[in-house]
Formats: C-alpha cells, sequence, structure tokens
C-alpha cells in the first residue's frame, strides 16, 4: 500500500450537502481517501480546491 498526496479541483454548482459527496468520488477515482481538506474556494469560477491523502495498491 502507498499513501500519495494530491490535488484536486471540484465543482461548486453542487449544493453545500452534496459537496463532500463529490469530493470522495473524486478522490475515488485516484485512490481510497484517507482525509481530505478544501484549501480554496474560487467563487468566480465555482470551483473548490481539495488536497488529500490517499492510498493505492502497489
Amino acid at each position: 500500500m502507498t499513501t500519495h498526496f494530491i490535488t484536486a479541483e471540484i465543482d461548486l454548482t453542487e449544493t453545500p450537502e452534496a459537496l463532500p459527496k463529490a469530493v470522495e468520488a473524486e478522490l475515488q477515482k485516484r485512490g481510497e481517501p484517507l482525509r481530505w481538506a478544501v484549501t480554496q474556494v474560487d467563487e468566480k469560477a465555482q470551483t473548490a480546491q481539495v488536497e488529500a491523502v490517499v492510498t493505492t495498491e502497489g
């Protein structure tokens, strides 16, 4: 098992209640998320930058 630090950009057009599910879905594409945090929001572009630690096999 290997851990990786990644960043991802998430669309904020989702409702606030749906944001955690959108983040988890995006992170699942890159591995199993251990933890994540929204680190920046671009109000004009309606996106959020997320930093996360994920694990992958191998």
